[in-house]
């Protein structure tokens, strides 16, 4: 007999899919670096494209792991979401006021998803 884990509750499963998206779209635009490398700024570009794909690839990989149950992807997120809220505040005013909020709001919604008190009961190393 297999003992099964109890589904994730709502707010972790949004979480997690939450940073999933984010992490797409920092690949994606990692990728977009380095096809856009122009020969006056190939360091930059190449070290901007593989900062952005380490940085994505690892979210995905804390993503997927949050939704296996695995607590120690928590932190690394909400390391992440706390630095989006830091860059959502430079962003605010001027034509970047949408980004600002984007990332602002998806980086509280994910707070929150992983914070929440069902969350945090999935996340427990504790046995019932």
């Amino acid at each position: 007999m297999t003992l099964r884990r109890p589904p994730n509750p709502a707010p972790l499963v949004a979480a997690a899919s939450l940073v999933a998206v984010e992490a797409v779209l920092l690949l994606g635009y990692a990728v977009l670096e380095l096809v856009n490398v122009s020969s006056d700024r190939v360091a930059v570009a190449v070290t901007t494209g593989a900062f952005f794909a380490v940085y994505g690839g690892l979210l995905l990989v804390c993503a997927r792991a949050i939704t296996r149950g695995h607590s120690w992807a928590r932190s690394p997120i909400v390391l992440a979401q706390l630095i989006q809220l830091g860059v959502a505040w430079s962003f605010r005013g001027a034509d970047t006021t949408l980004v600002a909020i984007a990332l602002a709001v998806a980086a509280l919604v994910v707070l929150a998803g992983l914070l929440a008190p069902s969350s945090i009961e999935a996340l427990s190393d504790e046995e019932d």
